[in-house]
């Protein structure tokens, strides 16, 4: 009978470990997504620097935009957490940010079309039309 208790109380420290991480996936703190926000960045950041393809700089660009869009939402909704005044000024930002990530992908889709135009191209490296 004794040997039955210490199973049975590593049962009920396993459930109870369970039960910790299932409330910490359904509440995740600040932290969580200020880390998903800097890979993002990084990834965004790496693709601009070291991709040829104009399409996919500018899907970089995107990822860089919509890591700071999650940074200014994750801390919109800690500050509204601790009861700040200024809570919605991230919720505000990002909207601003949305719109000019949308007037980027216009203006700069509108450009790549031109240049494929001219040059029939969409590599960077081939595009030359501003030297002499």
């Amino acid at each position: 009978m004794n040997q039955i208790f210490p199973g049975l109380i590593l049962l009920l420290q396993e459930e109870s470990r369970y039960s910790q991480v299932l409330d910490n996936m359904k509440h995740p703190d600040l932290s969580k997504f200020l880390v998903i926000g800097a890979l993002l960045f990084i990834i965004g950041v790496a693709g601009v620097l070291t991709r040829r393809n104009i399409i996919v700089i500018f899907m970089s660009i995107e990822l860089i935009l919509n890591a700071a869009n999650l940074n200014f939402i994750a801390f919109s909704r800690y500050l509204q957490d601790t009861g700040s005044v200024n809570a919605v000024a991230g919720q505000v930002f990002t909207v601003f940010i949305i719109v000019v990530a949308a007037a980027e992908a216009a203006i700069g889709l509108g450009i790549v079309i031109a240049l494929y135009r001219n040059r029939e191209t969409i590599w960077v490296d081939e595009i030359d039309l501003l030297k002499w």
